[in-house]
């Protein structure tokens, strides 16, 4: 096996959280998806049937917050996308519930609470840590 083979192969976890249903996280990223999706398309639809004429300078001002706000949200809902397109292909190669940091599994209340996830617990307020003496 080359050294290129190997970075290629996805690591293999040393434990399998326990108590982790891998069926019902897909189902839940699915559904996360699918309900993006659906914002998405009601915001386009929205947009799409919006009547732009305003009495007042006030009403266009607060239509264009709204806007300006759906459209920060949508991309919210972006990131988030590739962040569970990211879980789903950890949950193909195996190495979904592994902090991608130390290597340990992480905590299935912290995976059901956030399905995304790529660090524990610890890991994680490291990191937060870190960026707070930055700041």
């Amino acid at each position: 096996m080359t050294a290129e083979d190997r970075a290629r192969k996805p690591r293999e976890p040393r434990e399998t959280p326990s108590g982790l249903d891998y069926v019902q996280v897909e189902r839940t990223l699915r559904t996360m998806l699918e309900e993006i999706d659906a914002k998405g398309r009601a915001t386009v639809a929205e947009e799409t049937a919006a009547d732009d004429r305003f009495a007042d300078v006030v009403d266009l001002a607060q239509a264009e917050s709204n806007r300006s706000m759906a459209l920060r949200l949508r991309d919210r809902e972006f990131r988030m996308v590739r962040k569970i397109h990211q879980a789903l292909r950890r949950l193909e190669e195996g190495t979904y519930g592994i902090c991608e940091d130390c290597g340990e599994p992480i905590a299935p209340a912290r995976l059901l609470a956030r399905p995304v996830t790529t660090l524990c617990a610890d890991c994680k307020a490291e990191r937060e840590a870190e960026e707070a003496l930055r700041g």
